[in-house]
């Protein structure tokens, strides 16, 4: 069952540039937050092994240990 939410004291400057979003989307400030909240709450598709292939070699990690410091800072950061 749908549910209304209400955010409320949005600073005028925030307001601004949302209005100024959706005006660029042709969408009603309601439609711009209903697409802000979709994009937060998608689950992106699992990466393959070639995209995980291409992030290592983007980010230049040359050994098992800079992959794993990696996971361990981004496990604590969570």
């Amino acid at each position: 069952m749908p549910v209304n939410l209400s955010i409320k004291t949005v600073p005028d400057e925030m307001l601004r540039r949302l209005r100024g979003r959706a005006e660029r989307h042709h969408r009603s400030l309601q439609g711009e937050l209903m697409a802000i909240l979709e994009e937060a709450v998608h689950d992106p598709a699992p990466l393959s092994p070639e995209d995980v292939l291409a992030e290592i070699r983007r980010l230049g990690l040359a050994s098992p240990s800079e992959s794993a410091l990696m996971v361990r800072e981004a496990r604590d950061d969570r």
